[in-house]
């Protein structure tokens, strides 16, 4: 018995065959990802030398949820999601080793990455939106947020080694992090196939139509007033965490780091979130969703300034740290919450239309803050989104729904989800 079990009288979740597959292979996958998002917009800026470009292709990338979000939900409550996730890793790995053939016979174009960014865009919406609503059927009760939280923390964990080493395997070739990141995939979609859990509960008879699961997945998220509200604030949030990428790079060759020390800086940023990923159980468990989401707005509204008034590369790393404590917390506190209100047989529309809404905003965020460092410059970017941080703290702290939300809902407390 290990020391958790003694204390809490349950069995340990690393008793656990299938999370353990599970985990190992997305962190094999997410170890693959975190080589090729340095190498991208590398690539881009050594092809076009445009800053535009950059956003571009890596808000392709996201931009998908926009278009495919919704109809990737219904596709997860209808279809095999084990079978979905498998598909999804197989055509993700051949998208990413098509830029190492281009990259060895020196015909990579721009189109090409535009074209892989939003294909693997699309098959990544799928493959989330799958493994979301999975989770809960890959625990026991009650170990939600644990997973969650352990899940964090690797991935957090890989984000500290992961972007240094995306740095060397740049240095080493320009194909290299793409070759990488389609190995992980093909080790992820092996580790998917190993589970013998079932991913879905008992399902119902689905309508004829995915408009029709489209639009009650919607509709119930729209009605819940605290995920509404939150998913709204969480986009906006999103929308300078996408321009946020890009202006750390252009800050930091500005100070002339090179690639190895924007690695550097980056994995500042990570071990920021593996501590936050580490406390987030212990957090969701013990303070209410409410306060959670108002303090991670209120200390990212006062970090991100100092981007602009960081002297040096190592101390643009510190803020990184900094600003990236609380965003893990706040992610496995909400997301606890929506899957434990939501039914089994919605959880992949409801997880959708969530994800939709925040990571398409990424995207804007992306596209449009690369248009506005062009014109503008990355210490104006930071300024114009601290004043819009500070915008949505207020708005958060003014929300009394949101200040007095307890939290997730246990299988068993009978509680029912505020509606309006």
């Amino acid at each position: 018995m290990t020391p958790a079990e003694a204390t809490t009288g349950k069995p340990s979740i690393w008793r656990n065959r299938d999370f353990g597959l599970l985990l190992g292979g997305q962190v094999v996958s997410y170890a693959g990802n975190q080589l090729q998002n340095l190498a991208l917009p590398l690539v881009v800026l050594a092809i076009a030398r445009s800053a535009t470009q950059a956003g571009l292709t890596l808000g392709l990338n996201t931009i998908a949820y926009l278009f495919f979000g919704p109809l990737a939900g219904a596709l997860a409550d209808r279809w095999d999601r084990k079978t979905t996730m498998i598909c999804c890793e197989i055509g993700r790995g051949l998208l990413t080793a098509s830029i190492v053939v281009a990259l060895s016979l020196g015909r990579l174009t721009m189109p090409q990455l535009y074209i892989v960014a939003f294909a693997t865009g699309i098959l990544t919406t799928i493959f989330q939106t799958a493994n979301t609503a999975a989770m809960p059927n890959a625990v026991a009760p009650g170990q939600l947020p644990t997973a969650l939280g352990y899940t964090q923390s690797a991935f957090s964990a890989i984000r500290v080694a992961g972007a240094s080493l995306a740095g060397l395997a740049y240095g080493l070739g320009r194909a290299v992090p793409f070759a990488a990141n389609a190995v992980s995939f093909a080790l992820s979609g092996m580790t998917l196939g190993l589970m013998r859990t079932r991913f879905s509960g008992e399902r119902v008879a689905a309508p004829r139509k995915l408009t029709a699961q489209v639009r009650e997945g919607l509709t119930w998220a729209w009605r819940q007033p605290v995920v509404r509200f939150l998913t709204l604030i969480e986009a906006g949030d999103n929308i300078r965490f996408g321009a946020g990428y890009l202006v750390i790079i252009l800050l930091a060759q500005r100070l002339g780091a090179g690639a190895l020390v924007i690695g550097l800086i980056f994995s500042g940023a990570a071990i920021g979130a593996v501590l936050g990923s580490l406390a987030s159980d212990w957090v969701s468990r013990r303070y209410p969703l409410g306060r959670i989401c108002v303090v991670m707005l209120w200390v990212e509204a006062c970090a991100f300034p100092l981007y602009a008034l960081a002297p040096d590369p190592l101390l643009l790393g510190a803020v990184a740290a900094a600003e990236s404590l609380v965003a893990p917390i706040y992610t496995v506190a909400m997301t606890t919450y929506c899957l434990s209100i939501v039914p089994d047989s919605m959880r992949g529309r409801i997880t959708s239309a969530t994800t939709t809404v925040t990571t398409g905003a990424i995207s804007v965020g992306t596209i449009g803050g690369a248009a506005l460092l062009s014109a503008v410059g990355p210490r104006s970017v930071v300024w114009l989104s601290t004043g819009w941080l500070l915008a949505l703290a207020l708005a958060t702290t003014a929300n009394r729904s949101v200040r007095t939300e307890p939290g997730s809902v246990s299988a068993d407390s009978g509680r029912e989800p505020r509606q309006r």
